[in-house]
């Protein structure tokens, strides 16, 4: 018999509904499912076992992360089964970032009113991207939490555990200048800078399904709503084969902000602005918004999503696996000696 409280339900938190929406979700975490995981959803810990065979010196490493306010996106679209991938991407692609593995993940959903369709909706896109991952999604938490959400909205968050081997983790004081940086393209806006983006195009007073000629005909909802892409699958097959220097994830604070993360002092990246593959919707963006070429380059990831550096003799090879695991991916530009961490010319 499942518990219920009418006092508890009077108060605005139906307990019976959290009951629903776990039920409605099953089938969405099972395609997550990995011969590693040890216990079933509704226990208070998710249990998961570490097969270290292959590895010699594991590192646990572990990244943690919300949406942000690309979420206003999808209350205005009504539309909650793609932000759940945002949720894992924003996990996994940092850490995969040191040349880790995702192992499994957790997500937060808090929210003003438990509608079970809308959580189970939420949770099929958090599978989504614990699938596109390889990750296990071995728990969760649900909080019902009238008065402090309104009752439409929700927040989500979650993270990620992922192994690597000491030996393996990438090495960034092994850059040096003439190296070569290659970009893996993005899939949009991805979940960095909607304050801005919401700011510019005033999304609450504009249609935003109606279709964009800029856009290709997409509307401006749907292309900002685009999830984030995952880069785990094609990254771990370029280490299993390059020796890859050093890897960042371009999220908010863009190319300046996150491509110094992945360099030692004394080295910068120095990129051809003509070079970068400039996706529409920042175009749109800066011109919509009037937004200075530096701001958009220190705030978005402007089309490339991850960048990673290996010497120049892997270049082509690097190239080439890439592609192989469906990355268009190109050569971004070169590390120099310099002080100037960017420079973009």
């Amino acid at each position: 018999m499942k518990s219920f409280s009418e006092s508890y339900r009077d108060a605005g938190v139906d307990i019976t509904a959290g009951y629903t929406a776990v039920e409605m979700m099953k089938q969405h975490i099972a395609r997550t499912m990995t011969n590693n995981v040890a216990s079933d959803i509704g226990g208070f810990g998710g249990l998961f076992t570490l097969d270290l065979s292959t590895v010699s010196k594991p590192v646990l490493v572990s990244g943690t992360d919300g949406v942000g306010t690309k979420l206003k996106l999808a209350f205005l679209m009504d539309k909650h089964d793609t932000v759940g991938i945002d949720c894992v991407a924003m996990c996994v692609n940092d850490v995969s970032c040191c040349g880790a593995k995702p192992l499994f993940f957790l997500d937060y959903i808090a929210c003003g009113k438990n509608v079970p369709e809308k959580i189970a909706s939420i949770v099929s896109g958090v599978a989504e991207g614990c699938v596109q991952s390889g990750s296990a999604l071995v728990g969760g938490e649900t909080a019902e939490m009238p008065g402090f959400y309104p009752i439409e909205e929700y927040d989500l968050a979650g993270f990620s555990v992922g192994v690597v081997d000491k030996d393996k983790i990438l090495d960034k004081t092994t850059i040096k200048p003439g190296d070569v940086i290659i970009a893996l393209p993005s899939s949009g806006v991805h979940s960095n800078g909607f304050s801005l983006v919401r700011k510019v195009f005033d999304v609450e007073h504009t249609d935003i399904k109606a279709p964009v000629a800029e856009l290709g005909g997409k509307s401006l909802g749907e292309t900002l709503l685009t999830p984030t892409k995952i880069y785990v699958k094609s990254m771990l097959a370029l280490f299993e084969q390059v020796k890859v220097k050093s890897v960042s994830h371009i999220t908010g604070g863009g190319f300046y902000e996150n491509i110094p993360r992945s360099l030692p002092a004394g080295i910068g990246a120095k990129i051809e602005r003509s070079g970068v593959r400039v996706l529409p919707i920042f175009q749109l963006l800066a011109k919509t918004g009037n937004i200075p070429e530096r701001d958009m380059f220190n705030t978005f990831n402007m089309g490339v999503g991850m960048t990673c550096i290996v010497d120049k003799n892997d270049a082509d090879k690097a190239l080439a696996i890439l592609k192989e695991n469906g990355e268009d991916a190109y050569i971004l530009g070169e590390t120099v000696a310099s002080e100037e961490s960017v420079i973009l010319c």
